[in-house]
């Protein structure tokens, strides 16, 4: 038997014929009344979501519409009554760490995902739990993905909900009772460090997934699979193999001229399509973002020669079997993780007295792309963030024109790049409204310094980023930490595509804000990584309304209609790469990981309730006893193995534990955690990582960071 909660309420709740409710009664289903009839739950396919303007109440794909413009039609919440939004229901999430999901909406029906890949579904008005499906994935293998244990949301079609796991696996799950109906794996190569953190697109009964850690050394591929049955359809490599083997296809056979040596067929070559998708149903193109390089160092991957296709590139696709159409690669060569994966939006411009149909987006490296969708030639681009990596996009050629300043493999010592790793622009989602012509950016400024590492070492180790340069390296004075966390923030950006310039910008106090949602009421919505739910005026950027929201909001909101009234949701969680790995120096810091869903509407009553976080823990070092020497090799390791979680320089953003914060317990059990006495927990083991001396060098350095701490905090403590 099901035993999901059901009531009359449930959006699922209308049944017909005798054979329906004896099937209801083995598998409880109810169906939503809507335009077109009865439907069952998730019963969405891609007419309906080219239709989406016919039912704006629903949101039925990642970006609602398959051009991902994250726009809705909706405007009974508008810039004249937005200020009586109230809360309406919450719901509290399983796991404290990061959330980045997109919600869809179906029918009255909320699916959305939250840390560890769980998948919730909820009645959309009143937010009662339906079901959950928890995918169970290893929670002691953690740290061997990038980056946080996050999920970027599900995709639904006839019936059925689709989820990437983190740990690599498709899994379809039935929309009315949560249980699993096909699972496949799919990941080539175990004894790397793959995973999946993005939402999957659907498109002609195919479910469409890529996979997350090129910084962790693996080769990038997109794989498609038949949604009744899981069968791979096909599958596209981002980047090519082994150039003494035969190539995949002919566009691989292209990619390979333009890389140089043999480093990167060991360290993968990087090139993963770990978010953005969009597809245009009148072309047939499914235009895929591609990722980083692995080494990120230019010169250790490629001998700083050649372009590396497909890294950091837009790739358009024929979704039907797979094939290469055209691409085009915003930064040839990257070398500072500069990923095109970032979001998408198809749009028709008038540029220059002409309509335009275009693909648009604004990648890590700093310049807003204004392509042509028909054949990815570059229209415009323009810096829309402080950039000093290159001059200018020559229209021309479509290429950038670098600067020899950020070439960090030529320089002796660290050189300050615009922007660094984490761009001008990150995975949160931008939104395009068609009624202001306005673009509007979760903006970056954000610098940091690269330097080359001579001859870095390869290690095949899972969970070990492989970049070859030392990247935000820093010393541990909290005056010179500070003062780079205070050149980190952020801001809403109202981009014009057209002219190709900002038309107004809130600044944020910090980077990693949530993505942003605009609508027919004039309004943006977005979260920030302060902990608020904010909507301003489209139009000029004026603020109308703010709610608190517990923790940093990093997801973007949607919006839908449930019994005739128009809802916002919010999935807050601080989270992910930023919080994790410079949290701790970020303006920001304060933020504690709490995960919930947020649900507004015009007169809400709902009171937010307010977690009760433990104070933090005074430092409790034992005495030091190692040398300078050992304490600076145990920064470096710490930086290279530990950081990804627990902080650069061991300062934590406070998601995963401070590490400056042990007790003396915790010190005196050190060593048998890292080997692995707190795997049940989700500390991995290092015992096959790290050797017994360095363990110790990695103590020494933290206990080093324990009595800075007190230092700095504990100082008038009598």
């Amino acid at each position: 038997m099901n035993t999901q909660r059901f009531h009359p309420s449930h959006a699922w709740r209308r049944h017909t014929g005798l054979a329906l409710a004896l099937f209801a009664f083995c598998q409880p289903v109810a169906f939503a009344e809507t335009g077109s009839g009865a439907r069952g739950p998730a019963d969405v396919d891609g007419e309906r979501i080219i239709n989406a303007d016919k039912e704006p109440g629903n949101w039925m794909s990642t970006g609602r519409t398959y051009d991902e413009q994250r726009y809705s039609p909706l405007d009974d919440i508008n810039d004249e009554n937005v200020d009586e939004l109230g809360l309406t229901w919450q719901y509290k999430l399983d796991v404290d760490r990061g959330v980045e999901a997109t919600p869809i909406v179906v029918d009255g029906v909320m699916y959305t995902t939250g840390a560890y890949s769980i998948v919730y579904a909820f009645d959309a008005a009143s937010g009662e739990l339906l079901w959950k499906h928890d995918p169970k994935v290893d929670r002691t293998k953690a740290a061997s993905f990038c980056c946080g244990v996050v999920n970027r949301g599900v995709a639904v079609w006839k019936g059925k909900v689709f989820l990437g796991t983190l740990d690599g696996r498709m899994v379809a799950i039935d929309a009315a009772s949560g249980k699993e109906v096909w699972s496949v794996d799919t990941i080539i190569d175990h004894d790397r460090s793959y995973g999946i953190t993005g939402a999957p697109r659907i498109v002609k009964d195919k479910v469409i997934i890529g996979n997350s850690g090129a910084e962790f050394g693996v080769r990038g591929y997109i794989t498609a699979y038949d949604t009744e049955t899981g069968d791979k359809a096909w599958r596209f490599f981002t980047v090519p193999g082994d150039p003494a083997k035969p190539q995949e296809n002919e566009a691989l056979e292209m990619a390979a001229k333009t890389w140089h040596g043999d480093a990167w067929i060991e360290q993968g070559g990087g090139g993963t399509a770990w978010d953005s998708m969009a597809y245009d149903p009148d072309l047939n193109l499914l235009y895929v973002g591609v990722g980083n390089g692995s080494m990120w160092n230019y010169k250790a991957r490629s001998d700083a020669k050649g372009d590396n296709l497909f890294l950091s590139s837009i790739l358009a696709i024929n979704p039907d079997n797979g094939e290469y159409v055209w691409h085009y690669q915003t930064t040839p060569g990257d070398a500072w993780d500069y990923t095109a994966t970032q979001h998408m939006i198809l749009a028709d411009l008038e540029i220059d007295g002409k309509k335009r149909e275009v693909i648009m987006q604004a990648p890590k490296n700093g310049f807003f792309y204004v392509l042509d969708r028909k054949t990815g030639k570059v229209i415009s681009a323009e810096k829309y963030a402080p950039v000093n990596w290159a001059e200018k996009v020559d229209l021309e050629t479509g290429r950038p024109v670098f600067t020899d300043h950020a070439k960090y493999w030529e320089q002796d010592g660290p050189v300050v790049v615009q922007p660094g790793f984490w761009g001008g622009h990150d995975w949160q989602p931008m939104s395009y409204n068609p009624n202001t012509g306005l673009v509007y950016i979760p903006k970056h400024y954000f610098e940091v310094t690269y330097e080359d590492v001579r001859d870095p070492e390869w290690t095949p180790q899972k969970g070990f980023y492989q970049l070859g340069t030392k990247a935000a390296a820093m010393s541990d004075d909290a005056e010179e930490m500070q003062s780079w966390a205070d050149r980190w923030t952020g801001g809403l950006l109202a981009w014009d595509p057209v002219k190709q310039e900002k038309v107004w910008e809130v600044p944020h106090k910090t980077i990693f804000n949530g993505g942003t949602l605009s609508t027919a009421g004039n309004l943006v919505f977005e979260g920030t990584a302060d902990g608020r739910v904010v909507a301003y005026r489209a139009t000029d950027g004026k603020k109308l309304w703010e709610s608190p929201a517990n923790s940093g909001v990093m997801a973007a909101p949607v919006t839908y209609m449930a019994g005739g009234e128009q809802y916002v949701t919010f999935m807050v969680g601080w989270g992910g790469a930023f919080s994790t790995f410079a949290g701790g120096q970020s303006k920001n810091a304060g933020v504690r990981p709490y995960a919930e869903v947020l649900t507004f509407k015009i007169g809400g009553k709902e009171k937010l309730a307010e977690p009760d976080f433990p104070p933090l823990a005074k430092p409790e070092p034992p005495e030091q006893t190692a040398s300078a020497a050992d304490i600076a090799e145990g920064k470096d390791l710490m930086n290279g193995h530990c950081s990804q979680c627990h902080g650069m320089n061991a300062a934590s953003g406070g998601v995963t534990p401070d590490l400056r914060r042990l007790s003396a317990d915790t010190h005196d059990q050190f060593k048998a955690i890292v080997m692995g006495a707190r795997l049940s927990k989700g500390m991995p083991s290092y015992a096959e990582v790290l050797e017994p001396a360095q363990i110790e060098k990695i103590h020494a350095y933290l206990i080093k960071r324990a009595n800075d701490l007190l230092d700095e905090e504990y100082s008038d403590d009598q």
